[in-house]
C-alpha cells in the first residue's frame, strides 16, 4: 500500500509510471491492458454513524474516498463502498471503471451518503471481505480502506454484545489474512476521541497500515503511503514552497518515454489556478482528450495519459502565505523477477549464483536505461536464528548478479530487492535447505547387564546430585541464551513519523510515515532514513522495542536529542510512548529531524 484543507494549500504530485518497451504506441485502452499486473480491487469503508459528526464534521472521510478513486488508473480498477452504522446503511458493489462518467458514478454516490445512530466496525469490516471474497479478480491487488474513528456504540435494543462485535470482527479479520487482503485505515480524529489502538490491532493483523488525521491537509500524504504501501512504490519528497497570490512554478520530471499516466493532485481549502506546460515549452489546454481534470471541494486532481518525457512545468496560483508541499509517487508495471536456483537444497560451504532481472508483462524488459540509476541486492533470512544478511549484487546493465556463500546447516528465505529514487521491487521469496538430508540417526542403546543381588551397589547419590546440578547449570544457560535471543527478536509495533528542516532555508519535507512492524532486535535511525549518506551520523541512533507497546532510543552519537525543548540523556535509552515527539540537531548538515513514534 496510496495513500492523505482547512487553511492550509497541500499539493501531492502523484505520478503512476506503467513502463512497457519504447516502441509501442497507446490509446487509452491500451493503457488500461498495460497496467493489469498493478490493478486495484478496492473497497473504501466509511463510518456513517451521528458520532462521526464530531470524529468527521468536514467530512473528511469522503473526500479521501472521492481523492483515493480520482487517483485510480483510467480503466481497469474495480472499487466497492460500503457505509455502514450497526448495520449497513448504504453499498455499493465492485464497480470495474471504464470511463469519467463511472469516477463520477462512485463519487456522486459518496455525496449522497447520510448519518445514522449506533456504531459495529466489525459490520463494516465483514461485508467489505465478504464483498471482495466474492467478486474481486484473482488478478487484481486486493485491499480495504477503513475510514473510522475507531470507537464502536452498539444499540442494547438489538442484544448485541461487544464481545460478539469483537468476535465477528476477529474472523473478519482471520477471512481477510486468508484471502491476503490488508485493511488499511484512516482514524479521523477531529473531536480528539479517536481509538488509535483498535484501528491499528485490524491493520496490523492483515497487513495494511494505520494512519489518523483531523484535517483534510493530510489526506494527499496518507493516500500516497496506502498506495506506495501497497504497490510497492516509494514516495520522492520534493521542495516546498509557500504561495504568493501569483503564478508559482513547479518541475514534474517525466524519467523515460514509457509513461502511461501521471496524476497530480492540488489540496486547497480555497479554488486554486492551474496552468501546464510540455518539455517542448507549448502550453497544454485543460482539459483535452489526453489531460484529465476534476475537481471536490478540497482538491483538484490532473491525470496525464502517456506524457511526453522529460520536464513539464506545472504553475499553481494559490492563496498567499499558504504552504505548499509536493510528494511524487512512481508507479511502474514491471516485476522483479529470479532465476529458478540450480537446486532447493545445498550443503554448508556452497555458492549459490543469483541472477535477477526486470520484467514487463512477464517478458525481461528490453529497456536497459532503467537499469542505470538501480541498486539491487540480496536477503538472505536465516530461518533459524532469525538473522538476516544483505548480500549487494552487481547490475551489468540488464540484470542484477552475484552469488551468496551459505553459511550455516539452516534453513533460509532468499530475496532479491532493487531500487533507485524512485521505483522499488522485490521478487518471490525462495526458500532453501542446507539441513543434511535424510532422517536422524538415533544412537543404539548399549546393552546393559543385569545386576544380581549379590552384585547390587548402594544407591549413587553423588552421581545423582551431580547430575542434578549439572542440568541445573544447562538449564540456566538455555534461559539466558533463550532471552537473548528473544530480546534480539523482539518485534517492534506502530510507525515513526518523520520530518525534516533545513536550517538555512526554513523548509521542511512533509511528514514521511515509517512502519516498524517489519523490524526486529533493534533498528538505527540512519536505516529508516533509507540510509542517505550526508545523514550517515543517524547511524549511531538506535530503536530498541520495550514494554508496554513503547520504545528505546539509544544515542552513541553527537547528535543533540530535545524532548519538550530540554536535552535528553539518551545514552543508555530513553524511552518512547505513543505519540511522543522529539527533535534531533544533526553535527554534520544543517538539518533537523523531527520524530513523533505512533502506536
Amino acid at each position: 500500500m496510496l495513500r492523505r484543507n482547512q487553511l492550509t494549500l497541500r499539493i501531492l504530485v502523484v505520478i503512476s509510471l506503467l513502463l512497457l518497451p519504447c516502441s509501442y504506441v497507446f490509446s487509452i485502452q491500451e493503457v488500461a491492458a498495460a497496467q493489469q499486473s498493478s490493478q486495484i480491487d478496492a473497497m473504501l469503508v466509511v463510518d456513517a454513524s451521528n458520532s462521526m459528526k464530531k470524529s468527521d464534521p468536514n467530512k473528511i472521510g469522503n473526500e479521501a474516498m472521492k481523492m483515493f478513486i480520482d487517483m485510480l488508473s483510467v480503466k481497469g480498477d474495480k472499487v466497492g463502498i460500503i457505509s455502514y452504522t450497526d448495520q449497513i446503511q448504504r453499498e455499493k458493489a465492485l464497480l470495474e471503471i471504464q470511463s469519467a462518467d463511472d469516477k463520477e458514478d462512485l463519487k456522486n454516490f459518496i455525496d449522497q451518503l447520510d448519518r445514522g445512530a449506533y456504531t459495529d466496525t466489525a459490520v463494516g469490516i465483514r461485508e467489505a471481505v465478504k464483498v471482495l471474497q466474492q467478486g474481486s479478480d484473482p488478478t487484481h491487488e486486493p485491499m480495504i480502506v477503513l475510514l473510522a474513528d475507531g470507537n464502536n456504540d452498539l444499540n442494547e435494543a438489538t442484544g448485541r454484545t461487544e464481545k460478539q462485535s469483537a468476535q465477528e470482527l476477529a474472523q473478519a479479520i482471520a477471512d481477510a489474512n486468508k484471502k491476503g487482503i490488508p485493511v488499511y485505515t484512516i482514524g479521523l480524529n477531529a473531536d480528539g476521541k479517536l481509538n488509535k489502538d483498535a484501528l491499528a490491532d485490524i491493520s496490523k493483523k492483515t497487513g495494511g497500515k494505520a494512519f489518523s488525521t483531523n484535517t483534510a491537509d493530510d489526506l494527499p500524504q496518507i493516500l500516497s503511503e496506502i498506495f506506495a504501501s501497497h504497490l510497492k512504490l516509494k514516495i520522492v519528497p520534493i521542495q516546498s514552497m509557500t504561495g504568493n497570490g501569483s503564478f508559482q512554478e513547479v518541475t514534474i520530471n517525466v524519467p523515460n518515454a514509457n509513461v502511461l499516466e501521471a496524476n497530480i493532485s492540488i489540496m486547497s481549502a480555497q479554488p486554486v489556478e492551474v496552468k501546464l506546460t510540455d518539455p517542448t515549452g507549448a502550453s497544454k489546454q485543460i482539459p483535452a482528450n489526453d489531460i484529465l481534470y476534476s475537481k471536490s471541494k478540497s482538491y483538484s486532481l490532473l491525470k496525464l495519459i502517456t506524457p511526453t518525457k522529460g520536464d513539464w512545468k506545472l504553475q499553481v496560483k494559490g492563496v498567499a502565505k499558504d504552504k505548499i508541499d509536493i510528494n511524487l509517487v512512481f508507479n511502474y508495471d514491471i516485476e522483479l523477477t529470479m532465476d529458478p536456483l540450480s537446486s532447493s537444497t545445498y550443503k554448508k560451504g556452497d555458492k549459490i549464483d543469483i541472477v535477477s532481472y526486470l520484467t514487463s508483462n512477464g517478458q525481461k524488459l528490453q529497456n536497459s536505461t532503467l537499469y542505470q540509476n538501480m541498486n539491487a541486492k540480496l536477503v538472505v533470512k536465516d530461518l533459524d536464528s532469525g538473522d538476516t544478511k544483505e548480500v549487494p549484487l552487481t547490475n551489468p546493465g540488464d540484470r542484477f548478479t552475484g552469488t551468496y556463500k551459505v553459511a550455516d546447516e539452516h534453513d533460509y528465505e532468499l530475496t532479491v530487492i532493487a531500487e533507485d529514487s524512485s521505483l522499488y521491487r522485490e521478487t518471490e521469496v525462495v526458500k532453501i535447505s542446507a539441513k543434511p538430508g535424510g532422517a536422524s540417526v538415533t544412537p543404539t542403546p548399549k546393552p546393559t547387564t543385569p545386576v544380581t543381588d549379590e552384585k547390587k551397589e548402594g544407591f549413587p547419590t553423588l552421581l545423582v546430585v551431580g547430575g542434578v546440578i549439572a542440568l541445573a547449570a544447562v538449564l540456566a544457560a538455555a534461559y539466558f541464551i533463550l532471552s537473548a535471543y528473544k530480546k534480539a527478536n523482539k518485534g517492534f509495533i506502530g510507525q515513526m513519523v518523520i520530518e525534516m528542516r533545513d536550517e538555512n532555508t526554513g523548509e521542511k519535507t512533509y511528514p514521511q510515515y515509517k512502519k516498524l512492524n517489519g523490524f526486529k532486535g533493534k533498528i538505527t535511525l540512519h536505516q529508516l532514513l533509507q540510509l542517505a549518506p550526508e545523514l550517515k551520523e543517524t547511524e549511531k541512533i538506535l530503536f530498541v522495542p520495550s514494554k508496554d507497546d513503547r520504545i528505546l532510543i539509544k544515542n552513541g552519537s553527537t547528535v543533540n536529542i530535545e524532548k519538550s525543548g530540554r536535552v535528553i540523556d539518551a545514552i543508555n535509552g530513553f524511552e518512547l510512548k505513543g505519540g511522543d515527539r522529539v527533535t534531533l540537531s544533526l553535527q554534520s548538515v544543517d538539518k533537523t529531524i523531527m520524530l513523533e513514534y505512533l502506536v
